[in-house]
């Protein structure tokens, strides 16, 4: 957490007073009154709508790092490597409200990310069996971490929709990846559980 919020702060039209802070201490006790700043945008409650989904975005950044500590597949890694990245310039994307021009300084999620999660789905599909009934999640430690992961980003796929619809100023593109990020990960999922021959559960009702 502590590198996410430094890379924000050099971004921050107070930088110099973040940099000198975290330059030495983790706490700067800005925030004891229930206040913090927005990468773009001042001081808000902590209960903000925006501060409320991009911290769930870390949330659920947090849970593939754990992923990956228990994970033992190398082609997972390779996915979990490469999404991890894209994460925390979500986060970014997300904390900084869209109309505040900065001349593409801030990290954003750009036209066609959707895509390629897409392209990544489809290939994991070909590996696995067609999906018929409902399934339980589960599976191997990585793959029913990946369950976790993936409710996570509905959670905070509704905490940005509700975020657009109530104040606006978020990036669209940014709304498409994670409506597709969910079913990314519910692929990647059945994908580990799969590879590690660990049989899905049905549910039978």
């Amino acid at each position: 957490m502590t590198d996410y919020i430094f890379n924000l702060a050099k971004n921050s039209a107070k930088s110099n007073i973040y940099l000198k802070e975290y330059a030495t201490k983790i706490y700067t006790r800005s925030g004891d009154r229930g206040l913090t700043s927005l990468l773009k945008g001042g001081r808000v409650p902590k209960y903000d709508l925006r501060v409320r989904a991009y911290g769930t975005f870390d949330e659920l950044n947090s849970w593939i790092g754990y992923v990956r500590a228990i994970n033992t597949d190398p082609e997972v890694e390779v996915a979990l490597a490469r999404l991890q990245p894209v994460l925390h310039r979500l986060c970014s994307d997300v904390a900084a409200r869209l109309e505040f021009e900065d001349s593409g300084k801030t990290p954003r999620i750009a036209p066609g990310e959707d895509a390629l999660l897409e392209k990544d789905i489809d290939r994991m599909d070909q590996d696995l069996k067609p999906l018929e009934h409902f399934i339980l999640p589960g599976g191997s430690p990585a793959g029913a971490a990946l369950h976790i992961a993936r409710t996570v980003c509905r959670r905070a796929e509704r905490h940005l929709a509700e975020l657009a619809a109530a104040e606006g100023g978020v990036n669209e593109e940014a709304l498409k990846f994670v409506n597709r990020l969910s079913d990314y990960l519910f692929t990647l999922a059945r994908w580990a559980n799969a590879r590690s021959g660990v049989e899905e559960t049905i549910w039978s009702g």
